[in-house]
């Protein structure tokens, strides 16, 4: 029997979404009835005919990371887990919730899966936890945290997930590890890389020369499935398509959405201002700030990501993120009409 935690969420929807044509039993854990909703949205936009049916094939569990009786009852007659669920956040104010739910959750589900004797747990991290060698060259599966570096309160806290894999898997858990950049998929325009369709829809002035690693949601998903059924344990994969500029990438998100794309380039100066006005009305009258010192360095950063080590060992071509891009467009204009 698989376990799916997250199962809300962009990954960890689109993954039920392909694991239930296996006809497989599942095990699927939500917060809310709301977001548990949402992903029938999922199944339907995958399924047209049967997303309803198949949806409701999946054995649905209410229950949080922090839940440990609960969650030691929904690992009952488990086999497989795929660990989806984190909080994504880069607001300081927010690091004690980040900890509780990556660093303690993972600790939780890690736990149980030895108590269970859970056969294999596939942690779905991110590229955050990874940083350049001191010669500035591009990242791979061997580059390392540097903790002299400085580092978003996210990436702090799903390195220390991580961590807590790697514990598992010293005390005999069968594990495996995958690094995804920016997730591009259908669904879930209110959080994540989904907000960025949400503001350039409702229209988004400037663009930062920064750099970084995308992949699209599908490829996750198949990538992740089909180490979960193979025979690789104890590594950790990056899962990258492209290594593109913020500037492109908006710009092919505002054509999808048929918006006139970024135009101005954000400057340095421009964001630390930015910031520090946001921060003086956060300490004032604690309104909710979008700019953190964490995102002004990732804004103006040229990081590379190598994908070399899951094409040759899956012999993997990715999904052009262009496509993904468009995808995810269609749907979140189908959800605006």
């Amino acid at each position: 029997m698989i376990l799916v935690t997250g199962a809300t969420g962009l990954v960890g929807s689109h993954l039920l979404a392909t694991l239930v044509k296996e006809e497989l039993p599942i095990k699927a854990l939500y917060r809310t009835e709301a977001k548990k909703e949402y992903v029938r949205h999922i199944f339907n936009y995958h399924h047209p005919q049967e997303g309803d049916s198949l949806f409701s094939a999946i054995q649905w569990i209410q229950c949080t990371l922090e839940d440990v009786p609960g969650l030691t009852d929904a690992f009952n007659d488990v086999t497989h887990v795929y660990h989806c669920a984190a909080l994504i956040s880069f607001d300081p104010a927010d690091y004690k919730e980040l900890r509780k739910t990556n660093i303690e959750g993972t600790a939780n589900i890690v736990n149980i899966c030895i108590q269970k004797k859970v056969q294999k747990l596939c942690y779905i991290s991110s590229i955050a936890t990874l940083n350049k060698g001191a010669e500035n060259t591009n990242i791979n599966e061997s580059s390392e945290w540097n903790s002299e570096e400085p580092h978003s309160v996210y990436a702090i806290t799903k390195y220390g997930a991580e961590m807590e894999v790697w514990r598992g898997n010293k005390e005999g858990l069968d594990t495996v590890i995958v690094n995804p950049g920016i997730i591009i998929g259908p669904g879930f325009y209110d959080s994540g890389s989904g907000l960025l369709f949400s503001k350039i829809h409702r229209g988004l002035s400037y663009h930062t020369p920064g750099i970084t690693g995308y992949v699209a949601v599908s490829d996750v998903v198949k990538i992740t499935h089909r180490l979960m059924k193979g025979n690789y344990s104890d590594e950790r994969y990056i899962l990258v398509s492209e290594n593109n500029s913020y500037k492109t990438v908006f710009t092919l998100i505002a054509h999808a959405l048929h918006k006139k794309p970024p135009h101005k380039k954000a400057s340095v100066f421009l964001m630390k201002t930015g910031y520090y006005l946001q921060l003086i009305g956060y300490r004032l009258f604690r309104t909710k700030r979008s700019i953190f010192r964490s995102s002004i360095k990732s804004a103006f950063s040229e990081t590379f990501y190598e994908n070399e080590k899951i094409k040759k060992e899956l012999t993997y071509s990715f999904e052009k993120i262009e496509a993904s891009i468009t995808e995810a467009a269609n749907f979140f204009l189908e959800e605006k009409k």
